[in-house]
């Protein structure tokens, strides 16, 4: 019985927050938007008709908020055409290998968007 209330406990505690970054580099000559999307909640970063636009040649630091243990997953596109997109594009619904990441407190990302 012990061990069952154990599982119930641990089934039911919420996620822990953490803080973590994801340091965007924009190396194309456009404007890029670039939105974070979370697979295992109903969440985007930085959520409502926002997006994290970064000028052509420059970086950014982007701080969240995410739960540890979290998959994470970039989508990025030319402002203006989102046509022409990275990651999982503006509407999280492109494959990609290698534009996901696991939400680990105190971490940085580094994302760089390349032409």
């Amino acid at each position: 019985m012990l061990r069952l209330t154990l599982a119930a406990l641990l089934l039911t505690t919420p996620a822990h927050a953490a803080e973590m970054a994801f340091f965007v580099k924009n190396l194309r000559s456009q404007a890029v938007a670039v939105e974070l999307f979370s697979r295992d909640r109903e969440t985007v970063w930085p959520g409502g008709d926002s997006v994290f636009l970064i000028q052509p040649g420059s970086q950014k630091s982007v701080p969240i908020s995410c739960n540890s243990g979290e998959n994470i997953c970039y989508g990025a596109w030319v402002h203006g055409q989102d046509n022409i997109s990275a990651g999982v594009g503006p509407d999280n619904d492109l494959p990609c290998d290698n534009c996901c990441f696991i939400c680990v407190e105190k971490t940085t990302e580094t994302i760089d968007l390349v032409p």
